[in-house]
């Protein structure tokens, strides 16, 4: 037999025997090498709920337009004229409703007028609005004002603390909150932060009439109570109103140390935030808060928002109160105070001049006085309260 022949002989050999060994030349492996295993690709880990939610409302914001955009972070009072068409005008976030906008209205009226505003927003770019209203009970009633939709008025906090304690308070959150949603509403401008225990403040009768700590454990039950409820709740007056003067009619300016607020004011506002969750926001007055920024309203100060997330680690939804009001009027020489609301730190505006105020913000933006990226930050935070309340 020739040389070659035998060799390949050899070979077939040896390759049958390891066939029979159950192995192959590929796995064989070098003489004092360990034998390397297959390595199984890694699944993803799956998205959480938070990283899912959060995914979503990027995908909505990236769809919007900037006049979307924009129109999202008005929460304005609705009109006498138009108010369905305005919403697909200026892509309202949101409306609220006044005792004008309520009286002499039964259940069936006040529902099918808001289902207008709200089929008139899926017509536009299909976000739900928020339907707010300033049912604080006692003083402020604009819903329990009108007899045809509650017999009575609902109580104030103070009376019902003084009659019943939280129990009463709780009692009335929860048909209060019933009450609203079957009508409608989805946001409640309510519960008063405000700590206040003398009859004189004119915030006084709106507030709970106790101490700091005994209105922080008024508002966060009340708050936990309104999330258990599927209603928004908004904190207010940031940073505490005290003793200060009504500033609808004018300037408020409040001359109290940072160390009151600390110990105090903020504590309510604080307590609220842990219990409300995602479902709450902070309205943040007109006031001048003198130890942190004595130029400016506390709603268009860039120091007392940054108070507010920093020092308080807010991340919500930041509102005005309402910019209509005569304590800010002065504070923008052209006109465009909501230009100077968003550059602020809010998201959300509060304002009946929206028709005059939306495009000076489009401009503002357009023109780089306005960085987009502050529309985009207010506008994600808009999403994600309406996210958490149901509403996507």
């Amino acid at each position: 037999m020739k040389r070659t022949s035998l060799m390949a002989v050899l070979a077939a050999l040896f390759l049958l025997s390891l066939a029979a060994c159950g192995a192959s030349p590929a796995e064989e492996a070098p003489e004092g090498a360990a034998a390397v295993q297959p390595q199984e690709p890694e699944t993803p880990p799956e998205p959480t709920p938070e990283e899912l939610a959060a995914q979503e409302i990027d995908r909505l914001l990236s769809s919007l337009t900037l006049e979307e955009k924009v129109g999202q972070l008005f929460f304005v009072r609705v009109p006498e004229t138009d108010a369905a068409s305005d919403v697909r005008t200026y892509h309202l976030g949101g409306y609220i409703l006044f005792g004008r906008d309520t009286a002499d209205k039964t259940a069936n009226n006040l529902i099918q007028t808001i289902h207008s505003y709200q089929d008139a927003a899926a017509e536009d770019a299909g976000i739900p609005l928020l339907i707010g209203v300033d049912e604080e009970g006692g003083t402020v009633v604009r819903v329990s004002s009108d007899p045809h939709l509650r017999s009575s008025r609902f109580s104030s906090p103070q009376k019902l603390y003084a009659s019943g304690g939280m129990d009463a308070v709780l009692a009335d959150t929860r048909e209060k909150d019933r009450l609203l949603s079957a009508l409608g509403f989805n946001v409640n401008l309510a519960p008063v932060a405000d700590v206040s225990t003398d009859p004189n403040d004119f915030i006084y009768d709106r507030s709970l009439g106790q101490d700091a700590a005994a209105t922080a454990d008024y508002v966060d039950q009340v708050t936990a109570q309104m999330a258990e409820d599927g209603m928004g709740s908004v904190l207010k007056h940031f940073p505490g109103y005290g003793n200060n003067v009504d500033t609808h009619t004018g300037i408020a300016v409040d001359e109290r140390p940072l160390e009151t607020f600390e110990t105090a004011d903020f504590l309510p506002f604080q307590a609220g935030m842990q219990t409300g969750g995602g479902m709450t926001a902070v309205l943040v007055s007109h006031n001048i808060m003198a130890a942190v920024d004595g130029q400016l309203p506390a709603s268009l100060s860039p120091a007392v928002h940054d108070l507010l997330r920093t020092e308080l680690e807010f991340d919500g939804v930041v509102m005005t109160d309402d910019l209509a009001m005569e304590a800010v009027a002065a504070y923008s020489s052209d006109g465009a105070v909501a230009v100077m609301a968003l550059q602020a730190g809010n998201d959300l505006v509060i304002t009946t001049d929206y028709r005059t105020q939306i495009p000076k913000v489009i401009a503002a933006v357009e023109d780089g006085t306005l960085p987009m990226d502050i529309i985009d930050s207010a506008c994600r935070r808009v999403l994600t309260w309406k996210q958490a309340l149901g509403l996507l």
